[in-house]
C-alpha cells in the first residue's frame, strides 16, 4: 500500500485557484457530490494537475489527499 488511508474516490479535477503559496483544488465525484482539498501550489505543480483529469482521492481523518497514477 502506497498510502495511509484506505478509503478512496475516484474524482474529476473541476477547477484550481491558484495562490502565492496554497492552491484550492476543487473535484466533481461520483454519484453528484463536489469536493474539494486545499494544497501547496509547488504540490499541484508536482502533480500537473489539469481542469478534467481523472484523479483518486484519498481520505485520511480530515484531509483529501488527490492522487494521480
Amino acid at each position: 500500500m502506497k498510502y495511509g488511508a484506505r478509503n478512496k474516490i475516484t474524482a474529476e479535477v473541476n477547477s484550481i485557484k491558484k495562490g502565492d503559496i496554497m492552491s484550492l483544488v476543487k473535484f466533481d465525484v461520483i454519484p453528484p457530490v463536489k469536493m474539494a482539498s486545499v494544497l501547496t501550489r509547488e504540490s499541484v505543480e508536482h502533480l500537473d494537475l489539469k481542469v478534467g483529469d481523472k484523479v483518486q482521492l484519498v481520505i485520511k481523518a480530515i484531509n483529501v489527499l488527490p492522487v494521480k497514477e
